[in-house]
């Protein structure tokens, strides 16, 4: 049996626009069936997903994996909710400042380990206003100005 190690990595890159992250965290997932070989082979997408807490257990929601092509009957549903696995102090720590301060949990990355384990990347966040998405713009911008300016003395 052949492992596939490291080789799949799926970003939410609206997440830095659009939220302030406060802490991050690497949490497991609890997946079945033919969930695993649709995401080693890269249909997924976690843009649209968000965390939240049913009693005291973390799922995230609108995690859409697609349907394995070679699944039968058995396939699985590409937008269930999944379980999260954490550390019961990390649960709770996280469950306290939500609650508290209206903060959000969003997914930043998919991974799979050195060991064949896939990994969610999770972030304690808070949103964005109007006006701080004008400056991430902004900044963007003036990156890529310096960026082009460097890039025309290095030609000459």
């Amino acid at each position: 049996m052949i492992k596939i190690k490291g080789d799949i990595r799926i970003d939410n890159k609206k997440a830095n626009f659009l939220f302030n992250i406060i802490k991050k965290y690497t949490a497991a997932i609890e997946l079945r069936g033919t969930e695993v070989k649709a995401i080693r082979t890269g249909k997924i997408s976690i843009n649209e997903g968000f965390c939240y807490f049913r009693k005291d257990e973390l799922y995230i929601k609108n995690m859409n994996v697609g349907e394995y092509e070679y699944g039968s009957y058995l396939n699985h549903q590409p937008n269930r909710e999944r379980k999260l696995l954490l550390r019961k102090q990390e649960i709770n720590g996280l469950l306290a400042k939500v609650k508290e301060r209206g903060l959000t949990i969003i997914p930043l990355s998919l991974w799979i380990n050195e060991r064949g384990f896939i990994k969610l990347d999770i972030a304690l966040a808070q949103g964005k206003k109007v006006f701080d998405k004008r400056n991430s713009i902004k900044d963007r911008e003036n990156k890529r100005s310096m960026d082009r300016m460097k890039k025309e003395y290095k030609m000459r």
